[in-house]
């Protein structure tokens, strides 16, 4: 699933593309994604032009003016890209925006996890995300941080999966980034110490920086709204490198399963 870096390098990519473009008009696949576009959307969404686009969280925001705006999720298998009108369309593409300078938006999303959704208000989409997600990663606060791992029993993997926690970490960066803070998955966060927790929060806006830098990871479908593939996966540390060295100290990186996902891990320097 694209985590932050990668919806973050969707967006930068989309937004010389579509600023102050209009909507000729939307064509829509016979397949339903996760929420259904609903029908009655479409004209109301006729001429409306693209302001800017922004992300929060995983979440793509394309603002669209008086005309309200277009809240957007990649799901698992989601590509957003901005192409010529006149290039072939691929399979599972389900949306299509045809817009007023030959060029076409299109969603394309095998799994159909993704979701495209109208709000004629942009402040019901600001309300809504912000009800459901916590800080982005550049903008943690110090005690609330340590205070949501220190008052709470669960895993590290767990709440750093956890949205309410940290916006836009998934399973990918959370691992990255407890390898970098020489901290277990499966430690608890009420046996942290502060520092502990600091660590862990410099470590996130380290290796999410260092992700967006390398336009993401691409590890099956991912693609920024270019199309280009991301780079960030010649760079792990420890997702996926089970078996192999630990760059730091040389042990095998080993696997379990927290949270319900799989969890990366040198054994040696991330001791419980």
């Amino acid at each position: 699933m694209p985590e932050l870096p990668e919806v973050e390098t969707v967006v930068r990519d989309l937004r010389p593309l579509l600023a102050g473009r209009s909507v000729r008009s939307i064509h829509t696949g016979p397949h339903s994604l996760r929420r259904p576009w609903k029908p009655e959307w479409t004209p109301r969404m006729g001429g409306a032009a693209f302001e800017t686009i922004r992300r929060r969280g995983k979440w793509i925001v394309a603002e669209l003016g008086t005309r309200g705006g277009l809240l957007i999720h990649l799901g698992m298998t989601g590509q957003l890209t901005a192409v010529a009108a006149d290039e072939p369309r691929s399979n599972h593409t389900h949306f299509v925006f045809l817009l007023n300078d030959a060029t076409e938006l299109r969603f394309r999303d095998i799994r159909r996890f993704g979701s495209f959704e109208w709000f004629a208000e942009i402040s019901t989409i600001d309300e809504l995300l912000d009800g459901k997600l916590g800080p982005e990663p550049f903008d943690i606060p110090v005690k609330p941080f340590r205070e949501a791992l220190r008052n709470s029993t669960r895993t590290l993997k767990a709440l750093l999966l956890d949205q309410a926690v940290v916006a836009g970490v998934g399973n990918i960066y959370a691992d990255e980034s407890l390898y970098r803070a020489k901290l277990h998955p499966e430690t608890r966060g009420n046996t942290l110490t502060a520092a502990q927790c600091d660590r862990l929060r410099l470590a996130i806006e380290a290796v999410i920086g260092k992700a967006i830098e390398y336009r993401g990871s691409t590890i099956r479908d991912y693609v920024g709204g270019s199309g280009l593939k991301g780079g960030f996966q010649n760079e792990f540390a420890a997702y996926g490198r089970t078996g192999e060295a630990c760059s730091r100290c040389g042990t095998p990186i080993e696997m379990v399963r927290v949270a319900g996902r799989s969890s990366h891990f040198c054994p040696r320097c991330q001791r419980r």
